[in-house]
């Protein structure tokens, strides 16, 4: 599955767009930097029936 999901930084408010990487799982929580404000989010994805759901919050 080659796909993108996008959030919404909790910080800045831009919508920032990631590549989806299954190898970590179907159920992943991870932080990342937005590339906007360089403020640290905790990104929560899932993956059900090909669904992919991805939302942040701040860290």
């Amino acid at each position: 599955m080659d796909q993108e999901a996008e959030y919404t930084c909790g910080h800045c408010g831009e919508t920032i767009v990631v590549p989806v990487d299954l190898s970590g799982g179907e159920r992943q929580d991870y932080v990342e930097d937005c590339p906007v404000c360089c403020s640290p989010n905790l990104l929560h994805l899932r993956v059900e029936d090909d669904q992919v759901d991805l939302w942040a919050e701040p860290e």
